[in-house]
């Protein structure tokens, strides 16, 4: 028979917050797959357990070299506990690769569920929890960020970022740029810690405060863009969308027609828009 791979949600902060099966599933799994070997040792010191199992690292760097090695391991029999440094392995964290490789194997793979830094910092944001999407980290790169939020500048679901805190000023004045400066967030900082803060507001009000430096754990969460109707839509509204989406890639043709889809407008009337923005600067010359 195959093994079993256990996923297992670990404290984003507050250790009192650990899943009461953390405990027992450490002291009995066969190999202890952690993406911090010296975090999980101050782990299972707080948690009073020692692992019966082998310990192995499991971080981004050796990855794609030790998931055929844990597969390996799950078919011969083995229950593999998988543990990162905070919240849910596969989220934004390591696990994708050894879950998909598992699932391939017909290996059955189950979680002990846990704390979430996105789920909390949802719930805490005071923003639409109906619908929401997780944009994980942003690139680094001042242009590719700014291009990967204009992708989603017409998304009416609430979105959910992590960010690291000596970029948070620069990502939040982008997402203003992007999405508007009034648009609503909420930063999340240092969530079930000591020192945790909800800051809420616009973003370009957000922007400000952050410029003077933020430290901790972040989480940010923005509200969904506002729904209009198509009599709402200005021209220079619906030119602005298509050059959003030229901006992160698309061809004019294919953004007229996704605007117009998304306005519920013909395409013409998108159309004459943009021919009449783009003759705008040599009408008001002649």
């Amino acid at each position: 028979m195959t093994g079993i791979l256990v996923l297992a949600g670990t404290p984003i902060g507050d250790i009192a917050d650990a899943p009461p099966r953390l405990a027992q599933e450490l002291a009995d799994a066969d190999v202890v797959a952690a993406e911090d070997t010296r975090r999980l040792r101050r782990l299972t010191q707080a948690l009073g357990v020692t692992p019966k199992g082998r310990v192995v690292s499991y971080f981004e760097g050796n990855e794609s070299a030790r998931t055929p090695e844990l597969v390996e391991e799950l078919v011969g029999g083995a229950r593999v506990l998988l543990v990162t440094d905070a919240g849910m392995p596969s989220v934004s964290d390591p696990g994708y690769r050894l879950v998909a490789a598992a699932v391939e194997k017909d290996v059955r793979v189950t979680a002990v569920p846990g704390p979430s830094a996105v789920l909390t910092a949802l719930a805490l944001s005071g923003l639409p929890v109906d619908r929401f999407c997780f944009e994980g980290f942003l690139p680094r790169k001042a242009g590719e960020r700014l291009t990967r939020l204009k992708e989603v500048a017409e998304e009416r679901r609430t979105l959910v970022y992590f960010e690291a805190p000596h970029r948070l000023d620069d990502t939040l004045a982008a997402m203003a740029e992007a999405f508007g400066a009034d648009r609503r967030a909420a930063v999340c900082r240092e969530l079930t810690k000591t020192y945790e803060e909800v800051r809420r507001g616009p973003l370009a009000e957000l922007a400000e405060w952050a410029a003077d430096g933020v430290r901790g754990e972040i989480t940010v969460v923005v509200e969904g863009a506002p729904e209009r109707g198509a009599q709402d839509l200005s021209p220079e509204e619906l030119v602005r969308r298509v050059r959003l989406r030229e901006e992160a890639g698309e061809r004019r043709k294919e953004a007229i027609a996704a605007v117009a889809v998304q306005a519920g407008l013909p395409k013409r009337q998108v159309f004459d828009a943009v021919v009449a923005a783009k003759n705008a600067p040599s009408a008001s010359g002649s």
